[in-house]
């Protein structure tokens, strides 16, 4: 059995925290006050930088500890998270992770500069330190004013258990108990009653106890900073020191000496007051309780590979392939046993396909957090204050559609800041608030899922659209064409309306990438716009690109697949509809529908059937009749991509296998709406001639 990659472990581990720590940092620009979200951060950064030293990251812990100490200073209420603060701290955030995942390509030249900065905004007097632990001649400020008053100090009394497995994630309770002597002198006593005889001994367990005075004017929230990392593993138990424990002020030494660690060798040594209840309950201890510990095991998570959860997938597209060979098999046996196992595996089958599929499913926010940073930056570079709002987070999808969805938006996102939202000053004469505000929703409609990016900007310039298609040579000038189709033009590749190349457009490949993904994802685009009060551009997106339920229809001898999803209707097509033909109109209930004549476009030889069906199918608002000999009913379709061979063919998105072990294609809806709707302006240029 191989052994787990540690390194690999944390990356992952990393990976979340810092996605934590960005979007602690990010919020705090907008709620500067927040307390909680000061502490997520320096939470994240104390996490990032004791695994980094666990796991031999040193570079990543040497630095996450220079920025940790500087944003203390936050922490501590010292300073205020500003926006040019958080700037630095992203920057800080970002350099942390190229040191985890290239820690050998990384210039520290990149990381001394970004902690001069930050040193600049937290602390511009005090020398360049690599450490905040204070000098030890700096007696605490309790003890130095009790040793001129000849008043008592105050202190702490601790008993802390960490559970035997403590030392095998990596925590040493020694660490914790010299943070303890930072806060003021402190006298560790371990109990090691329950230490067992040498051949039980294990060397990876963790047996002993401690009892600790701490002398300390210290509140006991500092002393629960200490420990959050490992509240759910030990018991701590904090009581105030009587004031018969507390030295006098002549005895009270005037340095911070290091942690006195002696050994109690037996239970008995303990002090009596050792064993008396604490005054102030721990955090940990209703943690403890047996049905919290059911809770969390009712809630636990694994993490598992991607590559695992797509060969399951791969496996229960065989299994469905399988079972639907089996129940065709069964319907010609005539012995009913073989017709109730063939029911029981479909049932079966079914259950473990959509257990599957819902293990892939991810929520859709685990993308949409990544654009708050995208939004930050751009609206510093380009001087325009933009405000960015995401609902339907809780959406979830495919993980492979999560994956393919990023670019697209990014270029989506891209735009709207660069081309769709104003200047300020210009926002301002059009009586528009100083602020833009980009919309990112996500929302279930039946099998698919709708994300929209809505901007509050200018809307599409129209006039200028046109020109630009009409230079290029993509429309005859003066042809008349609805607003809704030369904004499609923005989606032709090489096509760009900015004035001047930039860092961020005016090349005109960011909307053409946008449309071939969603394409290959057999999604759609539907775009609208309002001048003066912005755009709105949805991406009509499948759940999943592993297993469909599509239509089964036959055109000649040959059998094809309809994505069911994209299916409206179907209608039988009329003698009075064959004689036409010459139009490729149909009349649904007062509607004119194009339609295209499948048999045609696929070249079947075979003769047509008598009486032919006519499949409606819609990409946004666009509907298309398919003219299909016979419909020969619903089936589960496993997707199987096609060859490179294959790539030229584009009315085909995929291919399936069916019950028989033959194969038939899938029809790529989005291509043959593209085609009837190419088949239809051409009819209308020809009536119009």
């Amino acid at each position: 059995m191989s052994k787990p990659d540690w390194t690999q472990a944390f990356r992952l581990e990393a990976t979340e925290l810092l996605e934590t720590l960005e979007g602690a940092l990010l919020d705090l620009c907008e709620r500067p006050d927040d307390r909680d979200l000061v502490d997520s951060a320096f939470r994240a950064l104390h996490t990032i930088k004791g695994s980094g030293a666990m796991f031999g990251f040193e570079r990543v812990a040497a630095f996450t500890h220079e920025f940790e100490t500087a944003f203390d200073k936050v922490r501590k209420g010292e300073i205020s998270p500003t926006r040019e603060l958080i700037t630095v701290a992203l920057s800080a955030k970002d350099y942390i992770r190229s040191l985890i995942e290239s820690p050998d390509g990384t210039d520290a030249i990149i990381g001394d500069a970004i902690l001069d900065d930050l040193r600049k905004f937290v602390a511009p007097a005090e020398p360049h330190e690599a450490s905040a632990v204070p000098p030890p001649s700096a007696p605490p400020v309790a003890a130095a004013a009790a040793a001129e008053s000849g008043a008592a100090a105050v202190g702490w009394r601790l008993h802390l258990e960490f559970e035997s497995h403590i030392l095998r994630n990596g925590s040493n309770p020694l660490n914790f108990l010299d943070d303890l002597s930072k806060l003021g002198p402190c006298f560790a006593v371990a109990l090691t009653d329950e230490i067992p005889l040498l051949d039980a001994l294990d060397p990876e367990e963790c047996y002993l106890k401690w009892d600790v005075t701490l002398h300390s004017d210290c509140s006991r929230e500092v002393i629960d900073d200490i420990f959050m990392f490992v509240i759910d593993e030990m018991v701590l138990s904090v009581t105030p020191l009587a004031q018969s424990e507390l030295p006098a002020a002549d005895q009270h030494p005037t340095t911070a000496p290091d942690v006195n660690v002696s050994t109690a060798p037996t239970a008995p040594s303990r002090s009596p007051a050792s064993h008396s209840p604490p005054s102030i309950s721990s955090p940990s201890e209703p943690r403890r309780d047996e049905q919290k510990r059911g809770d969390d095991r009712a809630t636990a998570t694994v993490r598992v590979q991607a590559r695992r959860l797509d060969e399951m997938m791969d496996r229960v597209g065989e299994l469905v392939i399988a079972q639907a060979r089996l129940s065709q098999l069964a319907a010609t046996s005539s012995d009913p046993s073989v017709k109730l196992i063939a029911e029981e595996i479909e049932r079966l089958a079914g259950s473990l396909r959509d257990t599957t599929m819902g293990a892939r499913m991810v929520p859709i926010g685990s993308v949409f957090g990544r654009f708050r940073r995208l939004v930050h930056d751009l609206s510093l570079e380009l001087s325009k204050p933009v405000d960015l709002v995401t609902s339907g987070e809780d959406t979830e999808l495919d993980k492979t559609m999560i994956e393919c969805l990023a670019d697209p938006l990014v270029h989506l996102i891209r735009n709207a800041i660069d081309h769709g939202i104003e200047a300020t000053a210009a926002r301002a004469a059009a009586g528009k608030t100083e602020k833009g505000r980009i919309e990112l929703h996500a929302v279930h409609s039946g099998a698919q899922v709708l994300v929209t990016v809505r901007d509050n900007g200018a809307g599409l310039n129209t006039a200028r659209i046109r020109a630009k298609a009409e230079e290029q040579g993509l429309i005859a000038p003066g042809a008349e064409l609805p607003d809704a189709d030369i904004h499609q033009f923005m989606f032709h590749p090489g096509f760009s309306t900015a004035q001047t190349i930039s860092a961020l457009s005016g090349r005109g490949v960011g909307m053409d990438v946008v449309k071939r993904t969603i394409e290959t994802m057999r999604g759609s685009i539907d775009l609208s716009t309002r001048p003066g009060e912005g755009t709105t551009v949805t991406l009509r997106l499948p759940l999943t690109l592993a297993i469909i339920e599509g239509l089964l229809i036959r055109v000649g001898d040959a059998r094809y697949i309809i994505p069911l999803s994209a299916v409206e209707e179907c209608v039988e097509l009329t003698a009075e509809d064959q004689r036409a033909r010459g139009r490729h109109f149909l009349n649904i209930r007062g509607d004119l529908v194009p339609y295209l004549m499948l048999r045609d476009i696929l070249q079947s030889t075979v003769s047509p059937d008598t009486y032919q069906k006519t499949i409606i199918v819609s990409t946004g608002e666009t509907r298309v009749g398919l003219v299909a000999d016979q419909i020969i009913g619903n089936h589960q379709t496993v997707i199987k991509s096609l060859s490179k061979l294959h790539s030229d063919v584009t009315i085909f998105s995929g291919a399936t296998i069916l019950g028989d072990g033959t194969a038939a294609l899938i029809l790529d809806v989005a291509q043959l709406v593209g085609l009837a709707q190419a088949h239809a302006d051409k009819h209308h240029l020809n009536e119009a001639a």
